[in-house]
Formats: structure tokens, sequence, C-alpha cells
């Protein structure tokens, strides 16, 4: 037992901590020589401030961002009393506002109160944590799960855990922030891969692999900026020529791609056992809050006892666990609304293919961008949109280049094919506006 505490106590890595050395004063001459700096000690001296200020402040009114809005977020919503067709939302199969789903919050809040209160390591454990770990297992078909607090904490804290100083992680251009955040962490040599080029990988391994202990790769099951999905067989190739592990990011795939919605491995007709590390957010297709890592028994004891996201948090929310629990288990009962939502982001795209409307890489998933060009153009065709009835946000430089400026559209099951034609008609109206002349805002 004593053992088993010194292993969790242990929050960085297995190796020794080294003694503190007594404090050596520098010789005064090396002192003199450091030059001198302008101390800033307020944040409006913050150069990151005084940058993101101005782009505030240069965007004016037709700043979108953090618009206030009422309601359940699902295909319609209300902001500032007016109705707006949605698409903002990540409530892909449309659960956040189910009755059956409120009504399994409201029973789990009731029996054990609103918050777990401790980490579970300690007093946070309950029921429906482990039923809730069974389920998602269950439902990626993965050994086990475990569930954290958080989809971002979720990446940082597993792939900090899974590599180190002597290894090295390869992860995908365009990968999220918490995946990058994660490889910055674990303090293993980080490269990163032309987008979705499995060849490239390849290459790269060829030339590193001999010399580090472990190699990690890391992709997503959909880009989010993109709307595209990897070639998962190839990338099986790579990690398993390398002797890698593969994680994967699979917040936007889970729920909305596969035929019932099991996400990139039902996609591709893959068995999830060719995975190290399948993550997922409860956030999006489950309705909920939290993330999960799914993989080998022995990967989520693993992380269960040294993750440090996973330890040092307390435990996911009753409320968020009924949810996500309640959310699975009628999808493995009923997987219609995936259908819908797979029929929908089908006609979108058609739409848009028909209007001649630019849709990138985006395929066969429910992120769909459309590319305008140039940010202020982008701005101001979402500014029209919005006048008109339409919550839609635009991706803007410096997160994609000048040229791939676009309005980003997250498709749900809940929309209605006069919602969908209506706005990609709309669509192609105020661009061709904006090509004649400025919309006036």
């Amino acid at each position: 037992m004593n053992e088993l505490i010194d292993l969790i106590d242990s929050t960085k890595e297995l190796t020794p901590i080294k003694k503190l050395e007594p404090t050596v004063r520098q010789p005064e001459e090396e002192i003199i020589s450091l030059s001198l700096v302008q101390p800033q000690f307020d944040v409006q001296q913050f150069p990151e401030y005084v940058d993101l200020k101005k782009r505030i402040d240069s965007a004016g009114a037709v700043n979108p961002y953090f618009r206030l809005r009422q309601g359940i977020n699902t295909d319609t919503v209300l902001m500032d009393g007016k109705p707006y067709i949605n698409y903002s939302s990540y409530n892909y199969l449309g659960y956040a506002g189910d009755v059956q789903m409120i009504t399994a919050v409201q029973e789990a809040v009731a029996e054990y109160g609103t918050s777990v209160s401790a980490s579970r390591l300690l007093s946070g454990e309950i029921p429906l944590h482990g039923e809730l770990e069974a389920t998602v297992s269950r439902f990626v078909g993965t050994e086990d799960a475990l569930v954290y607090t958080a989809g971002h904490a979720t990446n940082v804290s597993t792939i900090a855990k899974l590599v180190g100083k002597d290894d090295i992680v390869l992860h995908d251009e365009l990968s999220h922030n918490s995946l990058i955040q994660g490889c910055l962490l674990s303090g293993a040599q980080r490269v990163s891969f032309p987008h979705n080029d499995w060849e490239a990988l390849d290459r790269i391994l060829t030339r590193t692999r001999s010399h580090r202990r472990r190699a990690l790769i890391v992709i997503e099951g959909i880009y989010s900026m993109d709307g595209d999905i990897p070639d998962l067989p190839k990338f099986i190739e790579v990690k398993k020529k390398h002797q890698a592990m593969l994680y994967i990011d699979e917040a936007h795939s889970i729920g909305t791609i596969g035929a019932t919605g099991r996400g990139i491995c039902e996609y591709h007709g893959v068995s999830p056992s060719e995975i190290d590390i399948l993550m997922g957010t409860l956030s999006k297709s489950f309705s909920s809050c939290g993330g999960y890592a799914a993989g080998s028994a022995a990967m989520i004891q693993f992380l269960k006892y040294l993750s440090d996201g996973f330890i040092f948090s307390a435990g996911i929310t009753p409320a968020n666990a009924a949810a996500a629990l309640a959310v699975i288990q009628s999808l493995e009962k009923d997987p219609a609304p995936v259908q819908r939502l797979q029929q929908n982001a089908k006609l979108f795209l058609e739409q848009c293919k028909l209007l001649g409307l630019q849709t990138g890489l985006s395929c066969d998933t429910p992120i769909i961008p459309i590319i305008v060009g140039g940010s202020d153009r982008t701005l101001q065709l979402t500014e029209y949109l919005y006048q008109e009835g339409i919550n839609v946000y635009p991706i803007l430089y410096p997160a994609v280049p000048e040229e791939a400026a676009c309005v980003r559209f997250f498709i749900t099951a809940n929309h209605s094919r006069e919602q969908i034609e209506w706005t990609v008609k709309l669509v192609a109206k105020g661009i061709q506006s904006l090509e004649k002349e400025p919309v006036m805002i």
C-alpha cells in the first residue's frame, strides 16, 4: 500500500526528485552584464493584451463573439428575444434539450447532489462514474474507459503521461490546442507533420524512431476547422511499421460518423483494438460536459492511477455523468438521430456544391466551412447572415490564412430541410453581394 501511495504522489516523472542545492550567488560582474528589461506588472502592459484590445476595438459593433443567447442550444436559439436558425452548436444529435435526459439529470442530482466534492481517488467515486465508463467502453468498443471533467484536460493530461523526455510525439499540423498543449507538457520531442499526410509521417519516423524510447502519433477523428476525416487504415499501417502508439481525438467524430455513430473506427471498418487511445468529449454528441480516454484495461489502469488531470481533480458531477450515460444508452437502443444528422450534413453540402460555394475538404461530416476569403469580408458576411436571422460564426486570420477565412456551419439532427436550403441560398446571396460591393453594416 505504501508503494501505491508513493506512486500516486509522484506528479510528473517516476524518477527520483533531485534535492535542492544551496543557492549559489552569481559573481557581481555577471549580474551587471545581464541586459535590463522593462518590468511588466499590469496586464494592460502586456503586448498580447494590447494586440487583443486593438482587434476587439477594430471589430466595433461587428464583433460576433460572446453574444448572449436564451434557451437550449439547438437548431434555433433566441438572442435579444429574436429567433435565429443556429449553426454554432455542438449539440449534434439534439439530446441537450431532450426531456428524458433532463429527467435523468434531475434524478441524479436529487440522489447524489450537485457535486461529488472530492477526487475520485478519495471519496468522490459514485456508482454513476463506473456505469458511465462501462457504457462508454462498450459503445466505443474498447476494454475500458476513464472519464475526466473536461475534454481539454483529457488530452493534456493523457498525452503528457504517455510520453516524456526520452520519447517523440508526432501530431497533425492542424491539431487542436489541447493536443498541442499535451505534447508540450510531456517534454517529448514534438514534430508536426502535414495535414493528413501519413506518408510524411512515415518518413519522419523512419529517420527518428530508432533514437526514441516511445513514439506517439496524434490525429483527430474529424478536424474541426475543415470537417475532414483522416485515412485511418494508413495511419495504422505506419503505427505498426514503426512500433508506435496511436492516439485519436474523437471530439467531433464520436456520435457523428459511422453507421451507428461509433466514430472513426466504425466509419473505416477498423477494430478499436488497433488504436491505443480513443479520446472523446462528452460535451458534443453526448450533450454533457467532460472527456474520456478509452483503450485496453492496462492502459486505463495506468491512467487511472498516474494521470495528473484525473487524480488531482474532483470527479465529474452527478449531473454530467447522468446526462452522458442517458444519451449513450439511448443511442445504443436507437441510432436514428445519427442517421438524421448524416442526412442533414449531406444535404447541406450538396446544396453548397449546387450553388458553387467553396467548402474545402469537408466530406461526410457535420462540420462544413464555407470559404469566403479575407477576414473583413467574412466578418461582413457573418453580420449580414445575423441580420437575416442566421447565427453562425467566422473563422478568421490568424486561425486560418486570410484566403481561407470562412464561416463554419455545425449541422445537427434537428435542422430541417427547409432551414438548410434557405440558409445556403442566403449565404450564396451574401457572397454575391460582397463581390459586387461591400455589405453595409
